[in-house]
């Protein structure tokens, strides 16, 4: 859907000169304003107190579930009720992620090593989003009875996907986002169907139904590790305009007996990783995979199995996955 927004009477005075601004601005300032933007969208997640419901959709799979998250004193607590399907429960921490089956009996526990927020920006990536998106302001609409602010990121090239953010217009806080692929087809979109901000959150609505779970119940240790940054010795040698390599090292896996090699690369707006281990004796299949927005690509490199997954068009990904060589 890419079709202008009419901004509503009541609105309009707070937009227009927004709107008016990035018509006028140069690239250097547009870029400023995304990053901005985007700052704004992340730190209204953290540091705000809020409860709603969320609608979340992958290709045809739709996940309805129960947020609520609670800024107190710094530390951040949040916990998701999944309300359709089977029962599941997860209750982050600062420290760690907690998920909870209880139609199966399993906690899986991981370390918190990031959050599905926007990043801080650095100043290449910053000059990265106005190089390879055009950032737009479409004006304003509702979002589970709140109204919204409406900025697209649209790529300039193959190489990335659309994206489309409306954030309350009143705190920043995001409340829907749509994710485009390279033919405009919706592939991955979220949004709050009812939402109440700024509110006293009882401490008991972020924590875990089970705090003591029964002893029958199994406790089991995720596949999320921190990373231990270092050089790995592998480079991605054709690279795709506007990415770069925000962290490397070695992660420890489920099911891997030693830590496999991890890169990750962003252009500002989303980010590859890309996962290079011994080739297990066992592996048969390589080449592309496809999880609603997210695509796969899987190589064999002498005896080395590299895969790259991100948000991105198949071909980025791929071009990322069989570019990966040892550093010489």
């Amino acid at each position: 859907m890419r079709h202008a927004l009419l901004l509503p009477r009541r609105l309009a005075g707070h937009f227009a000169p927004a709107l008016l601004f990035l018509l006028l601005a140069p690239a250097a300032a547009r870029a400023q304003d995304a990053a901005e933007w985007l700052a704004r969208a992340a730190q209204a997640a953290r540091q705000m107190n809020y409860v709603g419901t969320i609608v979340y959709q992958i290709g045809p799979h739709v996940e309805t579930s129960r947020l609520s998250h609670l800024f107190d004193n710094g530390v951040e607590l949040e916990k998701l009720v999944s309300l359709d399907g089977p029962a599941r429960e997860v209750v982050r921490t600062q420290n760690e992620v907690r998920y909870y089956y209880p139609d199966v009996k399993i906690i899986k526990i991981e370390p918190r090593t990031f959050r599905n927020a926007f990043p801080s920006l650095s100043q290449e990536q910053q000059r990265s989003l106005s190089q390879y998106y055009d950032f737009k302001l479409l004006g304003g609409e509702r979002v589970g009875g709140r109204a919204a602010q409406v900025v697209a990121f649209e790529p300039r090239d193959g190489l990335r996907y659309g994206h489309r953010f409306w954030a309350d217009a009143a705190t920043g806080l995001l409340l829907k986002a749509r994710v485009f692929n390279e033919r405009g087809d919706v592939v991955e979109q979220f949004a709050f169907t009812d939402l109440t901000v700024n509110v006293k959150i009882d401490l008991a609505l972020v924590q875990p139904s089970w705090p003591s779970p029964p002893s029958d119940w199994q406790t089991r240790q995720g596949s999320g590790g921190d990373v231990k940054q270092q050089d790995t010795g592998w480079v991605v040698s054709r690279l795709p305009p506007g990415f770069a390599k925000v962290m490397e090292g070695y992660r420890k896996l489920r099911g891997k007996p030693e830590p496999v090699a991890h890169l990750v690369f962003s252009d500002g707006l989303v980010a590859i990783s890309v996962f290079v281990e011994p080739l297990p004796p066992s592996v048969a299949v390589t080449g592309p995979a496809q999880q609603g927005g997210l695509n796969i690509f899987s190589t064999r490199l002498d005896d080395h199995l590299i895969t790259a997954l991100g948000e991105a068009p198949g071909a980025t990904v791929r071009q990322i996955a069989t570019s990966v060589v040892p550093r010489r």
